[in-house]
């Protein structure tokens, strides 16, 4: 099961190279201040046109990274989180070249969603309008199929073929994955692009009331085989506590912008609006393999009550800001500057972001280890990593400016530096220290924020200063006698030594 401590979210051949050297690179540079690991998809193969989340076979590792018994040994270790990307596969998987030579009559045609399994008597314009797309233009590609031009669908690109989870062939072809996972130890697996994977005529095809019934289903399944359930879906705000009513986990998407926000304009006012209504159940993140979502903090003129955590003005200036920061370097990766991009999405690290400030950066991350959740900080976020322009003007894909593949020299040289070192600490009080396990608490004044969590006699807390971007933290240790002492210091001035377990 998911444990309460940090997990390191990370491309397993970015970050060591295997799934094996990565769980050594991991243990090796961060020690007990890391207890879980979420693997970005490893599976074959690893590196297609989405960074794995194309897969040509979701069953078998990429052999290049390692093979199930070297996750089950991983899992022995740390608690495991794995993708399962339910929506869709690659178009060089054996199924849908069968489909495509072959057409109905091949076994795999029952996998694959066309356009006339949803609109089986066409559609009109008002209907593909409805749809909603996190890219420009219609989910639709033109394949030819058995000889036959056919409209197949791709929500995401037309290396990425949509399934019909509903069909038996699709249903069972989920049930598999999930079988795999569970006999190698998985805790929890993250459902990958879940809100696009039912589909109607005369809806979004998003986040229908359907969708909620597959996620339902699909979650009763992976419980049977002792698997929790993470769901990744971008929306307002509310859509988030909707669905953390249902399943195990979801993420807090809300929090990155916000705390950006926050750390841009001294201006507490959106932060606490959602501290007051966000659910607990949550992962919490600053930053992914994705861009720095904006999506789930504005407006949203579909919903009755689609008021925003931030107003369209206040995210206008937040992602005009983050170009500032960033000197620029974000706009070149963002929108329509690159491809393969979310239109919901800002690509860039947490720590450009941030305009590499030290204080700030570590503010950020003392406030998202505070906040009730199991806190997930991306590999290149737990290095303050840089924007990789040199990768970003090779692929032209916006999202690897934030998907650097270190060396271990590169890894060696980032530990050294303060900032790491502070975040390290910070994730080993985190991660070992017994009040997380206790009870939260915060309030709030004109110029400071407050978060506590107490255990019995095990206290941590944290003093946030908006206008400065400052944080103090504190926490009860034991003095050389073994009595209680309480401690307190910047964040920013930690240092290489791990504050106390309590």
């Amino acid at each position: 099961m998911i444990t309460n401590g940090v997990q390191l979210i990370t491309y397993a051949d970015r970050f060591g190279g295997t799934l094996e050297s990565c769980a050594d690179t991991i243990t090796r540079v961060f020690g007990d201040a890391v207890t879980g690991i979420h693997f970005l998809p490893f599976f074959t193969p690893y590196d297609g046109a989405d960074a794995g989340f194309d897969p040509v076979d979701h069953t078998t590792p990429d052999p290049r990274l390692g093979t199930w018994d070297d996750l089950s040994e991983i899992s022995r270790t740390f608690s495991t989180c794995v993708d399962v990307i339910v929506n869709h596969v690659s178009a060089d998987s054996d199924a849908f070249r069968d489909f495509v030579e072959h057409g109905d009559s091949s076994p795999s045609s029952e996998l694959f969603l066309t356009f006339d399994k949803v609109f089986p008597s066409g559609a009109t314009e008002a209907d593909l309008l409805a749809i909603y797309r996190p890219r420009p233009g219609l989910p639709f590609t033109t394949v030819s199929i058995a000889g036959a031009k056919r409209l197949v669908w791709t929500t995401f690109t037309s290396q990425q073929i949509d399934i019909d989870v509903e069909s038996r062939t699709g249903w069972d072809y989920l049930l598999r994955i999930l079988d795999l996972l569970a006999r190698s130890g998985v805790g929890l697996i993250r459902l990958d692009a879940a809100g696009y994977a039912i589909k109607r005529a005369g809806t979004s095809s998003f986040m229908i009331p359907e969708t909620f019934e597959f996620i339902d289903r699909f979650t009763a399944e992976a419980h049977r085989r002792g698997l929790e359930v993470l769901v990744e879906i971008h929306s307002h705000y509310r859509t988030q506590i909707d669905i953390a009513s249902r399943v195990d986990r979801v993420y807090d998407f809300a929090l990155p912008p916000l705390l950006l926000h926050t750390l841009y304009t001294g201006d507490l006012r959106p932060l606490l609006q959602w501290i007051r209504v966000r659910p607990t159940n949550c992962v919490t993140v600053l930053d992914t393999h994705d861009g720095i979502g904006v999506i789930d903090v504005g407006p949203d003129r579909t919903r009755s009550d689609g008021e925003g955590l931030l107003d369209a003005d206040e995210l206008d200036a937040l992602v005009a800001t983050i170009h500032e920061r960033t000197g620029g370097q974000s706009t070149e990766a963002t929108g329509a500057a690159a491809s393969n991009l979310d239109l919901y999405q800002v690509n860039s690290t947490y720590y450009d972001a941030l305009g590499r400030d030290d204080a700030r950066y570590l503010a950020a991350r003392a406030l998202q280890f505070f906040l009730p959740g199991v806190p997930q900080v991306y590999y290149v976020g737990a290095l303050a990593g840089e924007n990789d322009m040199e990768l970003l003007h090779r692929t032209g894909v916006g999202r690897d400016i934030n998907r650097h593949a270190y060396r271990q020299a590169e890894i060696d040289d980032a530990v050294r530096r303060p900032v790491v070192a502070s975040l390290t600490a910070l994730m080993r009080l985190r991660s070992r220290h017994p009040a997380f396990g206790g009870d939260f608490s915060w309030s709030a004044g004109d110029d400071s924020l407050i978060l506590e969590w107490l255990a019995g006699d095990h206290r941590a807390w944290l003093d946030f200063a908006p206008g400065t971007g400052t944080a103090v933290i504190g926490w009860t240790d034991r003095d050389d006698h073994g009595g209680p002492v309480e401690r307190e210091a910047p964040v920013a001035e930690l240092g290489t030594e791990a504050p106390g377990a309590g």
